[in-house]
């Protein structure tokens, strides 16, 4: 498969590694300071390109990329709420293809469809509240992750009591808090942020009673896991057409 990264950080290099490790061919690599070879005849050829940039960049990526009749992975998060109508209308009336996801790790897919599951079975039992604690590295600007965001999603979609999300203590490097609800709203699920040294990314739920508490936790030992489900993700996106998810990738 030919693949194009649109995106070269550490993240970047970690997919080309991969990328050739299982045998595809990287036809085209475009970071902040080669924009036009969107227009090169070699990024023309790639099957798939692989984005990992920033919110403010990738509906624009999107748009090249689907320009030259090239399918697109994405892992940047934050621009959904200006632009998922159009990347829905793209792709089921327009014909383009996107695999999004907040999170390609392997491991997170699973913790994810047992947040899902969890969270319908805790709809039965009123008297467990529910919170989430996402950390990660000092060089992440968002809070929460969207991962977290994901993951809180999913819980309202499960929980009648829960309606929508909020942050609520934002703990910098420093350790000093920088924010948090008082007395956050029944309805809301809390999440709780961290930042502190290198974390590739830890995530809790957390469901609490008055006798009890249960908590799942997902804790990425490094960022390789994200990178080779990117790549999983590209040779699914290969095949498939659409907006697909990690859902689509695998039926749990």
């Amino acid at each position: 498969m030919k693949i194009a990264l649109i995106g070269y950080g550490k993240m970047g290099h970690m997919i080309e590694e991969i990328a050739r490790s299982r045998g595809h061919e990287i036809v085209s690599i475009i970071d902040v300071d080669n924009q036009e070879d969107f227009e090169s005849d070699a990024f023309g050829t790639a099957d798939v390109a692989i984005e990992f940039t920033s919110p403010k960049a990738a509906y624009a990526n999107y748009l090249k990329a689907w320009a030259r009749g090239v399918k697109v992975v994405s892992g940047s998060t934050g621009w959904r709420q200006d632009h998922e109508q159009d990347v829905v209308k793209a792709c089921e009336e327009e014909g383009r293809t996107l695999f999004w996801a907040s999170n390609f790790s392997v491991g997170m897919a699973i913790f994810a469809a047992v947040n899902r599951q969890l969270a319908q079975m805790m709809n039965r039992f009123p008297q467990y509240d529910v919170k989430m604690e996402e950390t990660h590295h000092v060089h992440k600007l968002d809070h929460p992750s969207g991962t977290a965001i994901t993951l809180a999603e999913d819980i309202i979609a499960k929980l009648d009591r829960k309606t929508d999300w909020e942050v609520g203590q934002l703990i910098g490097p420093d350790n000093q808090t920088k924010g948090f609800v008082m007395g956050g709203s029944r309805d809301m699920v809390r999440i709780d942020c961290r930042r502190e040294g290198e974390v590739p990314g830890i995530h809790s739920v957390i469901y609490d009673s008055p006798e009890d508490k249960i908590t799942i936790t997902h804790d990425a030992h490094s960022r390789r896991g994200f990178a080779l489900g990117a790549v999983l993700a590209a040779e699914y996106t290969h095949e498939h057409s659409g907006l697909l998810t990690i859902s689509d990738m695998f039926n749990f």
